[in-house]
């Protein structure tokens, strides 16, 4: 009885240390706190919690010890929470955490002691950030790591030796970055490895030399990359049975490609440009090969190969496309004497491949007061009270580290002689001046760090020989407009940081010669005004960040011309008033939409005319509206923020109501009157009970069976009792 007496004392004691905004299941040790407007991470969760679900919060950064209080987690979930920094030593103390969810947050960088503390995790999820560069070392300490997910962000490269400490790693995705440059040694630190996902990223060869260190990785994905050609003995993997080079560019493969992967049983080749193949040799294992959707051209040049798969009897798939008279016949249906050459020409076949960058042998001694790691091809002077850039690193440098020194001014020339350099940081060094000529050399910079300087002005002199280059950080310098022109030397330019400067405007001609760009971050500036053709280069553009600037209305025009726009942020602009059909031009594209903390006091019940099923995420939240349009049409909703909009939750809100409780999403509205109703979640509110039509909507909403038409705030429109296409609220 004692025990029973202090077992229920413990589970009381915990109760009662719940935080307010949160659920707390003692018995399971789970505490979940959804989708909330926490902006720290509680410090009163019971402390033999092994669950804790924080997803849906905002906490921007993850101080150094945030997790101390909670040391027997095993589990820990942050998606969704707008992180933007995990601080050194953020998870230290969670030995037991075996699995980590940081999916679609903003995280940009991981650094060396980031994931900290975390000896027994077993799964990371990264997907969905904004990850353009990972340090070396940063997954040091994660030595039970099984699962790594870096899946949809902004990689470009990978240094050698990333990966090192993850000794019994079996699953690393890497799909949906865009990656095309992979050092030699990039995965020689991976011996568990199985599987490696690299699709759907911006490969133009099959990287080789980097892939040859994976001895026991069975399976190889590299679809949807711009590769064209596989040279001889190109893959050297002696335990790989499935390779996907699907929806590539593939126009020819060499006979001995696969020579060196012995173990290779199934080869997909679907959706490429190949118009045969020669016979494989080499690849005795192989049992299957894809090539459906691939323009074959069933002549006697396909002989040698079609002969060769029933002598290995190897399965094909794929049907002929020429010439005419076999065209739609597949291929284990072809007869040898059908395939004629009468008045066809070979097609000639690349006669090399393209090269493989090779790093340099030799190097020079490292700068005095700096440090240069061989292994890793990095060089720091952090930090040491520098007034001239340091010259004389080792000529194999890849990432180059000179943050927080007083250079002032990056003269002509400054980094030459290093030529693989392709990381460079130069935060917090006072420059004032980029001078023109200074990048000269840096033919392989993909990244170039210049955050938190005094910059105002750029020329398009200043990044003359850094033709590669990807990634621009200029956040927190002294621009007070987009620098005219600069970027015409940048043909590769995918993200450019501009964010936390003064901008007032943007205008025509600002981005000429961005025609890569793929995210534009420009938050944070006091940006009034957008000229209607100023972002008319950057068609290709996918992420346009505005938040907390000076708009006054939805820049409309300006969105004309973005096909692939998908992410859009107007947070914290001043904006009162949304007219008609504001986010037309890119109804077809835009995914997540971001309107909260506006002061949104009217909302025209036609404002979201062409968006539907794509919209994935919408946030309202923190605004003054009176009335919501009509979103029945938002069928693909993964998120929907309206906390904080003061909802008068009568019998003109009711389809809004009805509306919510099909959505099996939490959104967080909350009524603010009448007062009988005043705190009450708009889900829940009994005020809704005495509406005309009350009873009859509900006993539809209860049968599986009635069609969503019987509810649809749309057929209000003809009872004069609500606004056209919108769910309303009044301030009676």
């Amino acid at each position: 009885w004692g025990l029973l007496l202090l077992t229920a004392a413990l589970e009381v004691t915990a109760a009662a240390r719940c935080p307010a905004p949160c659920v707390c299941d003692n018995l399971r040790a789970h505490v979940l706190c959804l989708n909330g407007s926490l902006t720290a991470i509680p410090d009163t969760v019971p402390e033999l919690t092994k669950k804790l679900d924080l997803r849906g919060n905002s906490f921007m950064v993850i101080p150094a010890g945030a997790f101390l209080a909670t040391p027997y987690l095993t589990h820990l979930d942050l998606q969704r929470c707008k992180v933007e920094r995990l601080e050194e030593g953020a998870f230290r103390g969670l030995g037991r955490l075996v699995y980590l969810n940081l999916a679609s947050n903003s995280i940009a960088l991981l650094y060396q002691e980031s994931l900290d503390g975390l000896s027994s995790l077993q799964q990371l999820i990264l997907e969905g950030n904004r990850i353009e560069e990972i340090q070396p070392g940063a997954f040091g300490h994660l030595g039970s790591l099984t699962v790594l997910d870096l899946r949809a962000n902004a990689l470009v490269y990978l240094p050698d030796m990333v990966f090192q400490g993850l000794q019994v790693l079996r699953w690393l995705r890497l799909s949906h970055n865009a990656l095309h440059v992979l050092g030699s040694e990039a995965f020689a630190a991976l011996p568990a490895l199985r599987r490696l996902s690299l699709d759907h990223n911006e490969l133009q060869a099959l990287p080789g030399e980097a892939l040859a260190r994976l001895d026991g990785a069975t399976r190889l994905d590299l679809g949807h990359n711009p590769i064209t050609y596989v040279a001889e003995e190109a893959l050297a993997m002696a335990s790989l049975r499935h390779l996907f080079l699907d929806h590539a560019s593939l126009q020819d493969v060499a006979p001995d490609a696969f020579a060196r992967s012995p173990q290779l049983r199934m080869l997909d080749l679907r959706e490429n440009q190949l118009q045969g193949l020669p016979p494989l040799a080499g690849a005795g294992g192989l049992a299957r090969v894809s090539l459906d959707g691939n323009p074959l051209l069933c002549s006697c040049l396909l002989r040698p190969f079609h002969n060769w798969l029933a002598r290995a009897r190897v399965q094909a798939e794929g049907a002929c496309a020429a010439p005419p008279a076999l065209r739609g016949r597949s291929l284990d249906s072809l007869k040898t004497p059908e395939m004629r050459c009468s008045r066809l020409r070979p097609r000639p076949s690349p006669t090399a491949s393209p090269a493989q960058p090779r790093a340099a042998k030799g190097s020079r001694p490292c700068p005095q007061g700096c440090v240069c790691s061989l292994d890793f091809h990095h060089g720091s002077c952090e930090n040491r009270d520098l007034w001239e850039i340091p010259r004389g690193f080792p000529r194999d440098t890849r990432l180059l580290d000179l943050r927080r020194n007083p250079f002032r001014t990056v003269p002509p020339d400054a980094f030459s002689g290093l030529k693989e350099l392709v990381s460079l940081h130069l935060q917090s060094c006072t420059i004032r001046a980029l001078h023109p000529g200074a990048l000269r050399g840096l033919e392989s910079l993909v990244y170039l760090y210049l955050t938190n300087n005094h910059l105002s002005t750029l020329a398009a002199a200043a990044f003359e020989g850094a033709p590669q280059l990807a990634y621009l950080d200029l956040d927190h310098n002294a621009f007070t407009h987009v620098p005219a022109g600069a970027f015409r030397l940048l043909p590769n330019l995918i993200s450019l940081h501009l964010q936390h400067n003064a901008i007032g405007e943007l205008a025509e001609g600002d981005l000429a010669g961005a025609r890569g760009l793929r995210w534009l971050y420009l938050a944070g500036n006091a940006i009034r005004h957008i000229a209607p053709a100023a972002l008319a280069p950057t068609k290709m553009l996918e992420k346009l960040h505005l938040e907390g600037n000076q708009l006054l209305e939805v820049p409309t025009a300006a969105l004309r011309g973005l096909p692939a726009l998908n992410e859009l942020k107007l947070s914290r602009n001043p904006i009162k008033n949304m007219g008609d059909s504001v986010f037309l031009p890119v109804a077809s594209s835009l995914q997540h939409l971001y309107l909260d903390n506006m002061g949104l006091e009217w909302i025209s019940p036609y404002a979201f005319t062409g968006l539907g099923p794509k919209i994935r995420s919408l946030y309202l939240e923190s605004n003054k509206m009176s009335n919501i349009p009509d979103m029945s049409n938002f069928k693909g909703l993964e998120i929907l923020n309206l906390q904080d909009v003061p909802f008068h939750c009568d019998c003109q809100l009711l389809p809004l109501h009805r509306w919510i409780n099909k959505l099996n999403l939490h959104v967080g509205a909350t009524c603010a009157s009448p007062a009988e109703a005043r705190g009450l979640k708009v889900k829940l509110s009994t005020t809704f009970q005495t509406c005309p039509g009350w009873a009859r909507g509900e006993a539809g909403d209860t049968n599986p069976n009635k069609t969503k038409a019987t509810s649809k705030p749309s057929k209000k429109k003809r009872s004069g009792k609500s606004p056209a296409r919108g769910f309303s609220k009044s301030r009676a």
